[in-house]
């Protein structure tokens, strides 16, 4: 057990609700990247999720799209995103880190080689949203060995004979999607949620975090009653506006403090 699902099961154990943020790689700007991954441990992050940035994300809404052309017209790539994340934990980053991405950059890269590089940068795990369990045999080895926590998704639709495959082949924590369609879109239906939860349980002790369409504190504390916890992406990002610098870290951190104060 690495230190994401170790940290996750410790909230949970301790009686807390998981509060993880996301945040796309490099934006608006590498310095600022660094300074928001910082601030969120400060104000009270259980870990946070980077996206990397990609030109097809499909299953990203409007903002998180958005968030990721920007940084790609900034300069933004793997290598310089690994080595930010490298950065911040120079700097004093001690909270769990997962990359989520899509699986054309890892094939580029090769999957062995992505998932040392992303262990070297400081990760503790890696989601990548277009790679079920069926069709992660090459990678999903090459990231568990060199030290990789790999998470997967179940949603609403996923069928009960699906569940439990799923659920085997993820270590850290199970990300659960909880509407239908992209990132940000849609609020989610707590009672949903909580049956979707249900199925979940009998299959696994991982923490189950709620993802998609949490965008408030309120939102957030109702679905954390029926899960372990929340990831926060697309409301996160919006709160930056057009901000870099200093007053985009005191934003995305006071956004984040808000959602931790609803959970606690």
């Amino acid at each position: 057990m690495n230190r994401l699902e170790k940290r996750l099961r410790e909230k949970r154990a301790a009686g807390g609700k998981i509060l993880l943020p996301f945040l796309t790689g490099g934006y608006p700007d590498m310095e600022t990247f660094i300074g928001l991954l910082l601030e969120l441990e400060r104000v009270g992050a259980d870990g946070v999720e980077v996206g990397l940035p990609f030109s097809d994300p499909a299953a990203d809404g409007p903002v998180i799209q958005a968030s990721s052309q920007v940084a790609i017209e900034r300069g933004a790539s793997l290598t310089s995103i690994f080595e930010a994340v490298a950065t911040a934990r120079s700097r004093g980053l001690t909270i769990p880190l997962l990359y989520m991405t899509y699986y054309n950059p890892v094939f580029h890269l090769g999957a062995e080689e992505f998932s040392k590089c992303a262990v070297k940068s400081g990760a503790d795990g890696v989601l990548v949203v277009d790679l079920p369990p069926e069709e992660a045999a090459e990678f999903a080895p090459a990231a568990r060995e060199a030290g990789l926590d790999t998470i997967f998704l179940v949603a609403p639709t996923t069928p009960e004979e699906r569940m439990d495959k799923v659920t085997r082949e993820s270590s850290g924590f199970l990300y659960c999607v909880s509407v239908t369609g992209v990132t940000g879109e849609k609020k989610p239906v707590v009672e949903m949620v909580g049956d979707l939860v249900k199925r979940i349980r009998p299959h696994t002790d991982l923490p189950v975090l709620i993802g998609f369409g949490v965008s408030t504190g309120e939102g957030a504390a109702e679905l954390a009653k029926v899960s372990d916890g929340v990831i926060v992406g697309s409301a996160l990002l919006s709160s930056l506006g057009d901000e870099r610098g200093d007053e985009a870290v005191k934003r995305g951190g006071d956004f984040i403090a808000g959602i931790r104060k609803a959970l606690d």
